[in-house]
């Protein structure tokens, strides 16, 4: 075995040992979704909400909720909210009715595991500054009667028994899936020492042609608007427009403010644009890199140039947009008197996680477009499909409870999830992006499944280039 290749070698042993121990290692949030369920009767048909916290204190937020509807009036019904296993503090609200409900238990279950709730502690927390007019337990059935305005339970009662039951399950479960993520990291680092010389080609390229791929980013960028007469502005006129349109049907004509889940209230422009600049960058990369190719077909069919530039190029391109469009929103935030903190530097590593994302994407879409020509049109319809499918208008917080959990799944499936949600993290929620440990080990595995295909793709198609175009 040559010395380079022990380097290599060693390099890669590293780095998977250093994986498997953060990964296997990793605790995770030992909590489950626990059903609450709870039998009852009403003269009227009304929406139940129970909010939810993890600190047992007195105050919730709509991103900790769940909701469900009382449909039987005057007939007892069993309805079913959900509410994680560590939570220690509940408000039950129902509805904006005046009447008379009668609950007749309440219970916590996961799997074949209950705990019933003594219904003493939701009468003890019906006060009357809180629109209850009454609220007693007898023969065993909480009887309350609310007023028309907002009425509502505040109790520290929570799932705590059932978590102490659970725990140990999930922990089993988080060590499995752990192992399952070292393992298919460990396989992606096998292949790529297996693979190593088809792969080490286009990242040496790239870092060789670095400066031209400068220049040529710069020169298209320019070029892009040239003999219109604002130029260059026109780059970013479209998208301020697109914002102030969003925010005017989406802000003013719907919700005006949004709670982070620090509890903090954001202006809806401010939420909005967490979404709205990666979505542009990521729009913007996948149009313009899947017709790379096309674009500079001049370049492609002169022997000497590095045609695996071009996709990076573009990208690069937009990049310059992109870091416009991030230094806007801090200026927005700022002006709403939202000041930088250390979780603000996640957007640099949000941006860098997409560029990645989307270069790979980009090289697997500009290598097929020369050889069947309406790809282009497909990607245009998915960028209007996933434009919609990513919570970028609408809050997942908001409509996620309302959906049913496969619809939830497949959604944050999207790798455009990860990033959305990221931006918010960092400029709103106050997350780190190691906290959503599995969104980003799956962010990453779909990123360089995707990024392994396109550089093979790339490499399989090149000398064929010249010949379509």
């Amino acid at each position: 075995m040559s010395k380079k290749k022990k380097i290599i070698l060693f390099i890669l042993a590293a780095l998977a040992v250093l994986l498997n121990v953060g990964i296997i290692g990793h605790k995770g949030d030992l909590a489950a979704k626990v059903t609450m369920e709870m039998t009852m009767q009403g003269e009227k048909k009304t929406d139940v909400t129970v909010f939810y916290n993890l600190n047992g204190s007195k105050s919730f937020s709509d991103q900790q909720a769940s909701t469900t509807t009382y449909t039987r009036k005057g007939k007892k019904q069993t309805i079913k909210l959900t509410v994680p296993s560590n939570a220690m503090g509940t408000r039950l609200d129902l509805g904006e009715k005046a009447g008379t409900f009668e609950i007749y238990s309440i219970r916590y279950t996961y799997g074949n595991k209950t705990q019933d709730v003594d219904l003493n502690a939701f009468a003890d927390g019906a006060l009357k500054k809180n629109d209850i007019a009454s609220a007693a337990v007898e023969n065993g059935i909480l009887t309350i009667e609310t007023k028309k305005n907002d009425p509502f339970i505040i109790t520290r009662v929570g799932p705590t028994e059932l978590a102490e039951a659970i725990i140990p399950s999930l922990e089993r479960k988080n060590l499995i899936k752990n192992i399952v993520f070292a393992l298919i990291f460990d396989l992606m680092l096998a292949v790529l020492f297996k693979l190593r010389h088809r792969f080490a080609t286009l990242p040496r390229e790239l870092i060789e042609s670095r400066h031209l791929i400068f220049q040529l980013a710069k020169n298209d960028f320019r070029t892009r608007y040239a003999g219109s007469v604002l130029g260059i502005t026109w780059a970013f006129v479209q998208p301020v427009i697109t914002v102030l349109v969003y925010w005017f049907v989406f802000g003013h004509l719907g919700s005006g403010a949004v709670v982070a889940s620090t509890g903090v209230t954001y202006p809806f422009v401010l939420w909005l644009i967490c979404g709205l600049v990666p979505w542009f960058f990521f729009q913007d990369v996948l149009a313009s890199g899947t017709g790379a190719l096309q674009e500079y077909s001049y370049l492609v069919k002169k022997v000497v140039f590095k045609v695996s530039i071009l996709p990076v190029v573009k990208e690069i391109s937009a990049l310059f947009v992109h870091l416009f469009f991030i230094g806007v929103m801090f200026i927005l935030y700022i002006c709403a008197g939202k000041f930088p903190d250390l979780y603000w530097l996640q957007v640099f590593y949000y941006s860098f996680a997409l560029f990645i994302y989307g270069l790979g994407v980009s090289y697997i879409t500009c290598s097929i477009v020369p050889f069947f020509r309406d790809l282009s049109q497909i990607i245009s319809i998915i960028i209007q499909v996933q434009v919609w499918m990513t919570p970028i208008m609408w809050n997942m917080d908001q409509f996620g409870p309302r959906m049913p959990g496969w619809a939830v799944t497949v959604l944050k499936f999207n790798p455009m999830y990860y990033i959305v949600c990221g931006y918010r993290d960092a400029m709103m929620n106050k997350v780190w992006f190691w906290q959503r440990f599995d969104l980003t080990c799956y962010f990453w595995i779909i990123t360089a499944v995707f990024f392994g295909i396109g550089v093979y793709f790339f490499k399989k198609l090149k000398v064929h280039f010249a010949d379509v175009l």
